[in-house]
C-alpha cells in the first residue's frame, strides 16, 4: 500500500513560498500514486477510508468456469496505463516544480486542442496492454479464489476496471449483496432471489383494483419511462427488457415509500441489467434477446438488479426524497470545487455565472442519472466499476468526477453565451469518446480528491 500524501492546514500557513513547495510535493506524490493505481498497483489509501467493514458473509469465491468462456475485452484492463504514461511523460518533461496553479493543466492537457498529441502517447503503450490485461486477470482471480474474499483488496483492483466476465460477481460482492464467504453464497442468493419473487407476486402481479391511487399512478409513470430508457441502444427497446425494468422499478418503489419512484432511477437499473444478463448470454449487447432466456434466469437477473440497486441507493437516499436535497447539496459542492480548481485568468465558474446559468440547471441530471445520459453506454460499466469500488464514499467522489468531466471543455465553455452554453451542456460531444477519455476524467478526479477532500478551507467561498 502506498503512503498517503500528507494533508496541510492552509489556514495556518502565511508563507506563500512554503505553501507552494508543500503543494508541489503533495501534487507530485499524488500523481505518482494515481499512476500506480492505474497500473494495477495498490490503492493509495483514500478510497478505503470511509467504507464500512463488511462482515464475513458468504460468497462463492471460485470464479465459475462459465466466466472464462467469455471473451475478455481489451478495454476492461490496461487502458489506464496509457493515460498514466502520457501524464507521467508530461510531468517528467519539465524541470519546474508543479505548483497549485498547475492543477488546471491536467484539465488543459486533455482539451480538444491537445487531444491529438495525447493520442500519440496512448499508442506508445498499446504494445504492453495485453500483458497488463493478463496480470490484472491474474490478480482478480487470486482475490476471488479465496475461501473468503478480502473486499478491500477487491475494491483496490475494481477501481481501475473489472474484466467483463468477472464483473457480475465483483459487483455483487462490492455492493454487499453476495456475501464474501463462499460457504454462504448459494444460500443467501437463493433466499434473496426468493424474496424478490415474493415481492413481485404480492405487489406487481395483482389487478389495479387492489392498488391505491398513488400506486396506480406510479406504475403508469414507470410504464411511460421504461421505453424512454437508453433509447439509443436497441436492446432496451425489446418489450421483455422493458417489462423487466418495470417490475424491478415498481418493486423498488413499493419497498421504499419515502421516495417512491423518481424519474432517473430507471437509468440506474440499466448497468446492472446489462452486467447480470452477460452471465447468461454470449456476445455483445447488440446480439442479445431476452427471449433466449428461461423465466428462471430472467427472475434471477431481475432479483440481482433489484438488490444491487437497493444497495447502491441506500447510500444516497436523500438524492431521491422530496426536493432531492442530497443532489442539491452535491451540486453546490461541485460549483465550489470547480471554482477552486480552475485557476485560469477567466475561470469557467465566473463565466457561467456571468451568463446567468446556474450549475443546478445542467449538473442536476448528472447526479440524478450518474452520467448515464451523458456518455456512450458502452463506457458506463467501466465508469460504474469505479463508482462501486468507492463504496460509501461515492456521493462525495461524484463531485470530483463531475468536476473533471465539466472541465474537459473549459476552453470551449469560455466562448459560449447563455443559449449556447445551455445547448452545449445538454448535448455534450461525447459520442466518440473512448475508454481513454473516460480514464483521463477518472484520473484527474482521483488526484483532485486526494488534494482537496480533507481540506475544507479549499471550499471556502
Amino acid at each position: 500500500m502506498m503512503n498517503k500524501p500528507p494533508r496541510e492546514d492552509h489556514h495556518e500557513r502565511n508563507n506563500t513560498v512554503t505553501t507552494s513547495t508543500t503543494l508541489d510535493s503533495r501534487f507530485s506524490q499524488t500523481l505518482k500514486n494515481v499512476q500506480g493505481l492505474l497500473k494495477g498497483r495498490s490503492m493509495p489509501g483514500k478510497v478505503l477510508m470511509s467504507r464500512r467493514s463488511e462482515p464475513s458473509d458468504n460468497l462463492n469465491s471460485k470464479v465459475s468456469s462459465t466466466y472464462f468462456k467469455r471473451s475478455f475485452s481489451h478495454n476492461d484492463a490496461g487502458t489506464s496505463d496509457h493515460i498514466s504514461g502520457a501524464v507521467e511523460e508530461e510531468v517528467q518533461s519539465t524541470s519546474k516544480p508543479v505548483s497549485i496553479a498547475n492543477v488546471s493543466r491536467l484539465k488543459i492537457s486533455t482539451s480538444l486542442g491537445e487531444r491529438e498529441n495525447l493520442s500519440d502517447d496512448f499508442r506508445k503503450y498499446t504494445m504492453g496492454a495485453r500483458a497488463t490485461d493478463s496480470a490484472k486477470v491474474t490478480k482478480f482471480t487470486k482475490v476471488l479464489s479465496g475461501t473468503v474474499v478480502i473486499l478491500d483488496k477487491l475494491r483496490e483492483l475494481a477501481w481501475s476496471g473489472v474484466p467483463d466476465y468477472m464483473r457480475p460477481k465483483v459487483w455483487r460482492l462490492l455492493l454487499g449483496y453476495e456475501p464474501p464467504n463462499s460457504d454462504r453464497k448459494e444460500g443467501v442468493l437463493r433466499r434473496k432471489r426468493g424474496e424478490y419473487l415474493d415481492c413481485i407476486s404480492q405487489y406487481y402481479d395483482i389487478p389495479d383494483s387492489e392498488r391505491s391511487d398513488d400506486e396506480v399512478s406510479m406504475l403508469r409513470q414507470i410504464a411511460v419511462d421504461c421505453p424512454r430508457t437508453v433509447p439509443d441502444v436497441p436492446f432496451f427497446q425489446q418489450q421483455q427488457v422493458q417489462k423487466s425494468l418495470e417490475r424491478i422499478l415498481y418493486a423498488w418503489a413499493i419497498r421504499h415509500p419515502a421516495s417512491g419512484y423518481v424519474q432517473g432511477i430507471n437509468d440506474l437499473v440499466t448497468p446492472f441489467l446489462v452486467v447480470f444478463i452477460s452471465e447468461y448470454l454470449e456476445g455483445g449487447i447488440d446480439d442479445w434477446s431476452m427471449s433466449d432466456l428461461s423465466s428462471d434466469k430472467i427472475s434471477n437477473i431481475e432479483a440481482d438488479c433489484y438488490w444491487c440497486l437497493t444497495k447502491l441507493l441506500d447510500g444516497m437516499q436523500d438524492h431521491y426524497t422530496f426536493a432531492q436535497p442530497g443532489i442539491q447539496r452535491l451540486v453546490f459542492k461541485l460549483k465550489e470545487l470547480v471554482r477552486r480548481i480552475d485557476a485560469a485568468p477567466e475561470p469557467v465558474t465566473q463565466h457561467i455565472e456571468d451568463q446567468g446559468l446556474e450549475f443546478l440547471q445542467f449538473a442536476f441530471r448528472w447526479f440524478n442519472c450518474l452520467l448515464i445520459r451523458e456518455i456512450p453506454f458502452n463506457l458506463i460499466t467501466r465508469l460504474w466499476d469505479t463508482y462501486l469500488a468507492e463504496g460509501d464514499a461515492l456521493p462525495d467522489f461524484l463531485v470530483y468526477i463531475f468536476a473533471s468531466f465539466l472541465l474537459t471543455w473549459s476552453d470551449k465553455l469560455q466562448g459560449l453565451e447563455f443559449q449556447e452554453l445551455v445547448m452545449f451542456l445538454q448535448h455534450l460531444p461525447t459520442q466518440k469518446w473512448t475508454h481513454q477519455d473516460l480514464e483521463m476524467v477518472l484520473s484527474r478526479a482521483f488526484i483532485w480528491h486526494s488534494m482537496f477532500n480533507n481540506s475544507p478551507s479549499h471550499f471556502a467561498s
